[in-house]
């Protein structure tokens, strides 16, 4: 596996990558792996001869009272990890190299409309971070496809939207969340909780599950739904954010029309903000 920090010796590979025809998958992450992260660049070597896992903490994504600071960083293990999985080239760029000119004037991708809400409503200029960094991230690497996993499934559409929208040549593959035995979806932020905390966690999942079934069994009040999921979540000691019922594609307030559905959730624990969402089809 390559390290790689300089965009001029990424694209030097890249380049000739593409000159013997072979084609490349990308994997963003922040680092700080996890199993989830791992099944992404898997399921990217199914797809393309090569594969770039890249590995950068983007400050535009983080407001200000966020935990860029204290994010965890575990580099030497994710090495360990992706050389492991014969990753082709990890990509380790500064915040100098991604943001020369400093964040105040850096050119910047706007996705309306599916940005607003959920996560993008409780965290004001997230998915413009998320888009930007992304968008640098496709002009760099050029990939045929791009791997993201579906827990972060706003994240996910936004992505999905700007690409068709700017008509950028890539193949974005939502890739299923890998949950703890316990249910509860891995994610970084996972480190933050106690043991006891991780075992109160997993009332988010059980009561996506929950109000799932209720969906499945033809139950459309959606607004009932939300608050008893609320009100369950509450009662476990968790702070929700958000419960909602969504049409999956548009992530539109959900209509008694719609088959399609997933059901988003934010919850805090402590001060830890946990997401997840289900997909459901009736």
């Amino acid at each position: 596996m390559q390290s790689i920090t300089e965009i001029k010796s990424l694209r030097s590979q890249i380049r000739a990558w593409r000159q013997a025809g072979l084609s490349v998958a990308l994997v963003p992450t922040m680092g700080n792996l996890h199993r989830g992260h791992f099944s992404l660049v898997e399921k990217a070597k199914t797809l393309a001869d090569k594969v770039v896992v890249s590995i950068f903490v983007n400050p535009m994504q983080f407001g200000a009272n966020e935990d860029l600071d204290n994010y965890p960083r575990t580099l030497d293990a994710d090495k360990q990890g992706l050389a492991d999985l014969e990753t082709d080239i990890l990509f380790i760029p500064s915040v100098e190299a991604i943001y020369p000119n400093g964040l105040g004037v850096q050119s910047f991708v706007d996705v309306p409309g599916i940005s607003m809400g959920y996560c993008g409503g409780s965290r004001p200029g997230h998915f413009k971070g998320v888009a930007t960094v992304v968008t640098k991230l496709f002009n760099l690497v050029q990939p045929d496809y791009a791997c993201f996993g579906e827990k972060d499934f706003q994240q996910l559409q936004v992505v999905k939207t700007m690409a068709r929208d700017l008509s950028i040549p890539v193949e974005i593959i939502g890739v299923p969340t890998m949950r703890e035995v316990s249910g509860l979806a891995m994610s970084s932020r996972n480190g933050y909780l106690s043991s006891d905390e991780k075992q109160t966690a997993t009332i988010l999942f059980n009561t996506l599950n929950h109000c799932a079934q209720q969906l499945k069994s033809g139950n459309k009040a959606f607004a009932t739904l939300e608050a008893d999921a609320k009100a369950t979540l509450e009662s476990a000691g968790l702070k929700p954010d958000y419960f909602s019922i969504a049409q999956r594609d548009t992530l539109k307030a959900a209509t008694l029309e719609d088959t399609r559905f997933v059901i988003l959730a934010a919850a805090f624990l402590g001060s830890v903000r946990l997401i997840d969402n289900i997909q459901v089809e009736v």
